[in-house]
């Protein structure tokens, strides 16, 4: 009997001492929780803070917002959802592992939220930390963001503010880079994605923009440039400024990289939600309907007097645009690049259509180099994802000349006749005064599969100018007057290409929007495909 009571009193204390034990770790566990929160809440903080805020008020200073700031402006209150905040980048090289270097989230903000409630994945580089540069964690973090939003079917944005490759990192930080072209590469055509450069963006950090969709800039604040005008001195001898080498005004008229330039940060985010609302999420979605007060049958009495009776006169190509559009509302890309020919959005019965029209006002909206590379790819990406194309024709031709032949005019023309031939979206072409010779066929004509063909009643439809025209046929008669006024009877009118079932019909201008936003209701259900291949071969 003893023995079991002294066993039970063994038990009980044991049992006692375990239970304290156990409260101890208890106890131990808290603090050690509470601890660690702590230090979540640490790294949050200097997180929200990038480089530190006398960095950011550096940054503001130059008229710019934060990486953060910016994400908030771009999107819906309170959808932010952020990832990777606590990543930090890895280097050991160069003192680049102390802890002074070290700035949980790096130099770029990702994660997702919401456009006007509609999904989208967005980075923005923190020119904060390292003056934004690319780090092998930093390219990383865009990587994740791209693939997840090539996982669910929705466009990725990038707010670019970087300085280039992170050079103490060496052949990692270009690795990074390579990384992330390849996303591009792979995204393109599936979801829309879009760079808005915000700060410089030099080296590597500039192709990334050049393989997007739509690459937008700010006014004085922003650069691309491959290299910088020190090392451009160094190697030609040029003296150049930043802004000139690779600044907002340069890309937008000269070089064509950018499609679009505004004067701040907070114009720029918020023009970017309007794009946004144009667009849809992926090549497998429609693009979102509008509801509007703008009924589908207003008539527009002012294109019946817009077309001037001298066909030499020239008239605003913009004027018909907004005048066919929902609400007169037209958001044009690359307004200043190649005027001579117009492209943009507008809606037409709250859907999203592309518009590229000739602009008579400029070079007579003659087609050359620049404007057959700037169409063609608007219609490539229109018909990347389902937007339907609307097409208003006054063409004299290619514009002629040695420069235009010598800089490959035949190749470059080429590219806008390749776009439209491939594309399967709906397509409806008017006609709205002249069709001379290849740039007849090559402006969206019945030839290149389009499906709704009009001319108005001042259409010519013909090889060339009734005046050149004569001059080759009866050159060396005297009654060349007559036979001009003969030629223009016979083919400076829209009945030739009528009569031949090349247009559909001769409409009223008036009429021209009722009519469009009928034949998109009848095309909604419009299947058509090229023939299988692993791609085509566009002529570069």
């Amino acid at each position: 009997m003893a023995c079991i009571i002294s066993k039970s009193n063994l038990c009980v204390k044991s049992l006692k001492k375990i239970h304290g034990l156990r409260l101890i770790q208890s106890q131990f566990q808290r603090q050690s929780t509470l601890s660690v929160q702590e230090r979540i809440d640490e790294k949050r903080k200097k997180a929200l803070l990038g480089g530190g805020q006398h960095r950011l008020d550096a940054q503001h200073k130059k008229g710019k917002l934060s990486s953060r700031e910016r994400i908030e402006l771009l999107l819906d209150p309170g959808t932010f959802i952020e990832y990777d905040m606590f990543v930090e980048q890895r280097c050991t090289d160069f003192g680049m592992d102390a802890d002074s270097n070290k700035f949980p989230g790096d130099s770029v903000v990702t994660g997702h939220g919401l456009i006007h409630g509609r999904q989208a994945f967005i980075f923005s580089q923190d020119f904060s930390v390292f003056g934004g540069s690319l780090s092998s964690a930093h390219a990383q973090k865009i990587c994740k963001v791209m693939d997840q939003a090539m996982l669910v079917g929705a466009p990725v944005i990038g707010l670019n503010d970087s300085g280039g490759a992170r050079i103490q990192e060496g052949v990692e930080s270009l690795a990074g880079y390579a990384d992330i072209f390849q996303r591009n590469v792979m995204a393109s055509g599936v979801i829309p994605q879009i760079s808005m450069v915000m700060g410089p963006c030099a080296g590597g950090a500039v192709y990334s923009p050049a393989l997007t969709d739509f690459t937008f800039m700010v006014k004085d604040t922003s650069y691309l440039f491959i290299t910088g005008p020190d090392v451009v001195k160094s190697v030609t001898n040029e003296e150049v400024t930043q802004e000139e080498l690779g600044g907002a005004k340069t890309h937008t008229t000269v070089s064509g990289v950018a499609h679009k330039a505004f004067e701040n940060d907070v114009e720029a985010l918020l023009q970017l939600r309007e794009l946004y609302s144009f667009l849809p999420l992926s090549n497998s979605d429609s693009s979102p309907i509008i509801k509007t007060n703008d009924p589908s049958n207003r008539l527009c009495p002012v294109l019946d007097d817009l077309v001037p009776l001298d066909s030499t006169k020239a008239y605003d190509m913009l004027e018909v645009i907004t005048a066919l559009s929902d609400n007169n509302h037209f958001w044009e890309v690359m307004p200043n690049y190649a005027k001579n020919i117009v492209i943009g959005f507008g809606r037409m019965d709250g859907q999203t259509v592309g518009f590229v029209g000739n602009q008579p006002k400029v070079a007579s909206g003659c087609l050359d180099i620049n404007s057959s590379v700037k169409a063609a790819r608007f219609v490539r990406f229109c018909d990347a994802f389902n937007i339907p194309l609307v097409t208003l024709v006054d063409v004299p031709g290619f514009l002629p000349g040695t420069a235009q032949e010598y800089g490959g005019i035949i190749r470059h023309g080429a590219k806008l006749l390749y776009a439209f031939a491939e594309a399967t979206v709906p397509k409806i072409t008017v006609i709205t005064r002249k069709a001379y010779g290849g740039a007849y066929d090559v402006m969206s004509s019945k030839h290149l599969r389009g499906d709704l063909n009009y001319a108005w009643p001042a259409a010519e439809v013909a090889v060339m100018g009734a005046k050149g025209a004569v001059q080759i046929i009866f050159r060396g008669k005297e009654d060349q007057e007559e036979r001009e006024a003969e030629y223009i009877e016979k083919f400076a009118n829209p009945f030739p290409a009528a009569i031949r079932g090349y247009v559909d019909d001769i409409i009223e201008p008036r009429m021209t929007r009722s009519l469009i936003c009928r034949d998109l209701k009848l095309l909604a259900s419009k299947k058509q495909e090229n023939p299988k291949k692993k791609h085509a071969n566009i002529p570069l």
